[in-house]
């Protein structure tokens, strides 16, 4: 089942927006327009701003919008100048750390050789099982965080056991070794709650590929990615206590502090979130900045079509 709920997600959601559009008016500005979490028109320095004051910011993409990847690479070295500034002694220095759902923790240690230039890149992608469009997404986020020494945390659940959960149940996983459970939250990991089960059912019962919205072990499945990331930020918090931890995953793992924002909360509920949800609309529509209130504190509206990559 690699990858057909991300495809599942991203199709309806992308559908769901085009839906939401409405048409441009003349000489309207062109590029990503940006509001707060009433529905308010916000600049990119509120959400640097923003960022500066949080300890982990969630950014919600669609995988396959341009403009999001873009606009991620934009805020990583925005955040970034604004961290640099504040730095200027050794107890006020706060790093900034880049955190993704694109590469699972059991190759941590081969993104961390990488990262410190142990071995080539050839060698790393070789190795790392990188998404389909991580030269062309996601190598400018990693690049920028070789050149600036920053670390790079490789969230996610391995896949073979995400699909021994879909397949199986939850409670397969007693049955892997203590080696094979380290690379995944602690079990029992976070029930989903019942928003975000209903949210997930929904768009399985209106698109799940092959009739997997009758499969009543993909919503465990998918809260294991969602606890496992959780885990990872929470983990490098605990290494790094004044980290600002940028972390990117797919929309419906934060719309909404869902998913890896609410399991975060129950493992360290102090954690100071901000939600970032970048949504895709066609480049001659005007969406009504209403249906998107709630999605996140501030919600990114791109004008990039579809690439296609992912």
């Amino acid at each position: 089942m690699k990858h057909a709920l991300r495809l599942t997600l991203c199709a309806l959601a992308l559908g769901s927006l085009s839906a939401r559009s409405q048409e441009t008016p003349p000489g309207a500005a062109a590029g990503p327009r940006i509001y707060d979490a009433q529905g308010r028109p916000a600049t990119f320095e509120q959400v640097l701003d923003a960022a500066a004051a949080s300890e982990v910011v969630f950014v919600g993409e669609i995988h396959n919008d341009a403009g999001a990847h873009q606009l991620e690479l934009r805020l990583l070295e925005g955040t970034f100048a604004r961290l640099a500034p504040n730095a200027n002694t050794a107890k006020d220095a706060r790093r900034l750390v880049l955190s993704l759902e694109m590469f699972e923790r059991d190759v941590q240690a081969v993104l961390d050789e990488y990262l410190a230039g142990l071995i080539q890149e050839r060698h790393f992608l070789a190795a790392s099982r990188p998404w389909n469009n991580y030269q062309t997404d996601y190598r400018p986020l990693v690049e920028f965080a070789r050149a600036h020494e920053l670390p790079v945390v490789a969230a996610n659940a391995p896949e073979r056991y995400v699909n021994r959960v879909g397949r199986l149940g939850r409670d397969s996983l007693k049955a892997l070794s203590p080696a094979a459970l380290a690379w995944l939250a602690p079990l029992p990991y976070g029930v989903p709650s019942a928003a975000y089960a209903a949210k997930f059912n929904e768009v399985m019962a209106a698109g799940g590929p092959g009739g997997a919205h009758g499969n009543p072990f993909l919503l465990d499945a998918q809260a294991l990615r969602d606890a496992t990331m959780a885990h990872s930020i929470a983990e490098q918090l605990k290494r790094e206590k004044r980290a600002l931890v940028l972390h990117v995953n797919g929309s419906f793992h934060s719309e909404g502090r869902l998913g890896t924002p609410e399991q975060l909360h129950t493992l360290r509920p102090q954690t100071r979130m901000l939600v970032l949800s970048i949504v895709p609309a066609p480049a001659n529509a005007q969406p009504d900045a209403k249906q998107f209130v709630g999605l996140g504190d501030f919600v990114f509206i791109t004008e990039a079509a579809a690439t296609g990559r992912f």
